[in-house]
């Protein structure tokens, strides 16, 4: 596979180099041109994984993949990678030791690599990058919360039918047979002598009573629906959150801290 052209190289500056399985390289920080052909050879890649050095990439494999740029080197060959120093060339010296590393053939008629020639003026003193100035920028993770909504269960609605015995005083009425005598009086002779004067009778009365009759009727009672509202809680979250320090190396006589 071809070296990517020039203006593709250029064009992958700033972007993202990642590994066979995508995990993250860094940020491709420059591209070195081969002083012999003029094509891209190298990228230096910077990013937390390598320090204070910057981590030359060959090129020659490298593919367009949207986001980031890939390579066939996973992110522990790159960090093993020789260290250089990202000063805007390498020697065929330094060259050698990087293909060597990366298992590529190398021959002796290879001529350096560095910077285009109109980017020398911007290599800066930070050893991370040949295009840097002469300050660094820190900074540190703030802790991002918000909510999001899920389904934490469903409740339903279900009625369904249950028996119980109720006992219910009920009154009920028959009738009894009860004797009523009366003395013969002027009032009820006749009456009394309208029949033989000696003879057998026998008189029939029917007797009635009240029963008890059950019956069950449904009776609507009350309406029973569901609604939902909504509770407030407050919850802690914890969570690791990273911030970047700079530190001095040197003697601290020769420097004053004046923060803005």
């Amino acid at each position: 596979m071809s070296a990517p052209s020039i203006e593709t190289a250029q064009a992958w500056q700033g972007r993202t180099m990642v590994d066979p399985a995508g995990d993250k390289l860094g940020t491709i920080d420059a591209i070195y041109l081969d002083d012999e052909t003029g094509q891209p050879e190298w990228a230096t890649v910077t990013s937390g994984l390598f320090a204070a050095k910057a981590a030359f990439v060959p090129l020659a494999q490298a593919q367009d993949t949207g986001d980031s740029v890939q390579v066939p080197y996973d992110k522990q060959q790159v960090i093993d990678a020789p260290a250089m120093e990202a000063d805007g060339r390498l020697s065929q010296d330094e060259e050698a030791e990087l293909y060597r590393h990366y298992g590529l053939d190398y021959s002796e008629h290879r001529s350096d690599s560095g910077l285009p020639a109109d980017t020398d003026d911007t290599v800066g003193r930070d050893t991370s990058g040949p295009t840097t100035d002469d300050a660094m920028t820190r900074s540190e993770e703030e802790l991002q919360v918000g909510t999001q909504t899920r389904e934490a269960g469903r409740a339903r609605l279900r009625k369904y039918v249950t028996t119980e015995q109720q006992t219910v005083t009920v009154p009920v009425q028959r009738e009894e047979v009860r004797i009523e005598r009366e003395p013969i009086t002027d009032a009820n002779l006749d009456a009394a002598t309208s029949g033989p004067a000696i003879s057998e009778e026998e008189h029939e009365v029917t007797l009635r009573e009240e029963e008890v009759v059950v019956e069950t009727r449904a009776v609507p009672k009350e309406r029973v629906r569901m609604d939902t509202e909504t509770v407030t809680e407050e919850r802690q979250v914890t969570e690791d959150v990273r911030k970047e320090q700079i530190e001095v190396d040197g003697d601290q006589s020769t420097y004053r801290d004046d923060r803005v």
